[in-house]
C-alpha cells in the first residue's frame, strides 16, 4: 500500500486490525473514557504517564492526542480489544517520521490482561502494519531493565535489542536505564519465526 494513501485516508484506511485469536485493534473513541480512566488508575500505569489520566477532561484530552496524531499521520494509536470489546490495552506506533521511514512503539495492557500474550499480539500486529502497510523502514521501542516482561513483548514480536541508554527515564525520583530495541522491514523472517 502506498504510504500517502494512508496518510490521506487517515481515518478508514486498516484502522481495524486482527491481532490474532479472539484479539482486535482499533482507534480510540470518546466512549474509551471509563477504560481509560481504570487502566491509569493502576499504580505502575499512573507512575509512567506523562501527565496525570485521573479526572474524565484528563482521558479526554489523552484520547484527543491520539485521534489527532492519527488525523495527522505522525502517529496511530489503537485500543486493544477482546471478542467482547473489553479494553485491554494500548498500542501506538508514534513519532512516525517519513522523511527517515521510522517510528517508535509503545504498548501497554490492564493490569487484567497482563501475561496472556496480549501485548505481544498488539505489538506484532501494529508493528507489521506499520512495516508492511504504511510502509516504515524501522521501528524502535524501549523497555527499562528491570521490566523483563517488557523485554520478552519486544523479542516475541520480533525485534532485537541494540543497546542500553543509561539514566534514560526518571521514576519517583529514581533514574532507569532503558534496553532499545528495533525491528526493520528486512527483519520479516526473523518476526515470523518468533
Amino acid at each position: 500500500m502506498d504510504p500517502a494513501a494512508v496518510l490521506t485516508e487517515a481515518g478508514s484506511v486498516n484502522e481495524r486490525l486482527t491481532a490474532g485469536g479472539d484479539l482486535w485493534l482499533r482507534p480510540w473513541a470518546p466512549d474509551d473514557l471509563d477504560a481509560v480512566l481504570c487502566a491509569f488508575t493502576d499504580p505502575e500505569m499512573w507512575r509512567q504517564s506523562e501527565e496525570p489520566v485521573d479526572t474524565v477532561p484528563a482521558a479526554a484530552a489523552w484520547i484527543a492526542a491520539r485521534q489527532r496524531h492519527w488525523a495527522t499521520g505522525t502517529g496511530y494509536s489503537w485500543a486493544v480489544l477482546d471478542a467482547r470489546s473489553v479494553v485491554l490495552g494500548c498500542v501506538e506506533v508514534g513519532a512516525v517520521n517519513r522523511r527517515h521511514g521510522c517510528g517508535w512503539v509503545s504498548y501497554w495492557t490492564t493490569k487484567a490482561a497482563r501475561g496472556r500474550g496480549v501485548a505481544t499480539a498488539a505489538c506484532r500486529t501494529a508493528s507489521d502494519w506499520a512495516l508492511y502497510d504504511l510502509g516504515l523502514h524501522r521501528l524502535e521501542l524501549g523497555h527499562r531493565l528491570n521490566n523483563p516482561a517488557s523485554c520478552q513483548v519486544a523479542t516475541r514480536a520480533g525485534y532485537r535489542p541494540e543497546g542500553v541508554q543509561r539514566d534514560k527515564l526518571r521514576y519517583d525520583g529514581r533514574w532507569y536505564d532503558v534496553e532499545i530495541h528495533a525491528r526493520l522491514v528486512t527483519d520479516r523472517g526473523f518476526a515470523a519465526a518468533s
